[in-house]
């Protein structure tokens, strides 16, 4: 980011933000990025390029790994299939996964205090597959509760061919439907990476109260 010039009365550089055009804006990124030096907006009008680029008579590289790749020739190694921690059963009979939408950014600390941002995606949702959706009686947008071994959650339904049979994806931007109160802490015993993209869930529909009769 341009820092501001001046004196000590000169406005933070955080918030010095006085580009006069969106080529100014890339001169900046190009000037600290050499793989992308050479790239600039007069070049691109003349036609596309491929990073690296990193300097203004480079061609481009249209192909990054056209001979071989940073450590001389690809290595392939088999592995075994190890199968997730938990499995379903008839208890829990659904793969759940987590992940982001357009709208949000992890967990929506930031993005959720933006009001366009929020009114586009103002809760928590879980997608599921039309099959999945008739044998646990769930409607699209409709209200669903999501439970597993650790925990629930209620969200909004979305029905979707997007998930394959079998699997629900729930957003994870939502305190008030934290998704990982249902992800397990299980790692993978290499990486030690959590394994929250598959845990075994149960889904049903939330059924509106009636309203009693009146006295």
């Amino acid at each position: 980011m341009r820092r501001a010039r001046g004196g000590p009365q000169a406005r933070h550089w955080l918030i010095d933000w006085g580009y006069p055009s969106p080529e100014t804006v890339w001169a900046e990124v190009a000037a600290l990025t050499p793989s992308m030096a050479g790239i600039s907006h007069a070049r691109l009008e003349q036609g596309s390029l491929q990073w690296p680029c990193p300097s203004a008579d480079h061609p481009g590289t249209p192909i990054l790994h056209a001979a071989k790749i940073v450590r001389g020739r690809g290595r392939f190694m088999p592995i075994t299939y190890r199968p997730p921690a938990e499995q379903v059963d008839d208890e829990y009979p659904l793969i759940l996964s987590t992940g982001r939408i357009l709208f949000h950014w992890h967990g929506g600390t930031m993005s959720r205090r933006s009001a366009g941002l929020e009114r586009f995606a103002p809760s928590a949702e879980v997608e599921g597959n039309p099959l999945d959706a008739r044998r646990f009686g769930l409607v699209d947008q409709a209200l669903v509760e999501v439970a597993s071994r650790r925990g629930r959650i209620r969200a909004q339904a979305r029905v979707t061919e997007r998930s394959p049979r079998g699997t629900v994806f729930a957003t994870f931007h939502y305190a008030e439907a934290a998704a990982n109160l249902l992800t397990l802490d299980a790692v993978d015993p290499v990486a030690n990476i959590p394994e929250y993209k598959v845990s075994s869930v149960r889904i049903r529909p939330v059924r509106a109260k009636r309203a009693g009769p009146r006295k």
